[in-house]
């Protein structure tokens, strides 16, 4: 699977750290509860995390996800857009990926980056990046 696939169509390509977790879950229900406007928009909804197929099975099954996760367990596609990156909790420091978005327009070019997004307004705000 390659972006030039959907070439015609919008593609949201959104990273996140962990299948299952507070804020990501949060995030991926956002856009299942906004699913209907991401269809009518005739976006394709790509979400990527360092997570296995395994995982990802389990997590669109758990939360009914209508949209296609994609394991970066190697975090290549993550190091190719900039998103993994080093991170810091309770003193230490860890390399993970940077919660962000790629807005990528019908001819395949980046139309809006959004880093650092906040998981209980992303659907919203890549809703707002996206043509009516």
């Amino acid at each position: 699977m390659s972006l030039d696939d959907f070439r015609g169509k919008p593609v949201v390509l959104y990273f996140y750290p962990k299948d299952d977790t507070p804020g990501c879950t949060t995030q991926a229900c956002g856009i299942r509860d906004e699913w209907g406007e991401f269809e009518e928009r005739g976006a394709v909804v790509l979400g990527v995390s360092p997570d296995s197929e395994t995982s990802h099975v389990k997590f669109k099954r758990k939360y009914g996800l209508p949209f296609t996760l994609l394991a970066d367990e190697d975090h290549a596609v993550s190091e190719a857009y900039g998103v993994w990156v080093e991170k810091s909790m309770a003193g230490r420091t860890y390399m993970g990926v940077e919660r962000s978005t790629f807005v990528i327009d019908a001819d395949g070019n980046v139309a809006k980056v959004m880093r650092k997004v906040k998981p209980d307004t992303h659907a919203g705000d890549v809703l707002a990046a996206l043509p009516a």
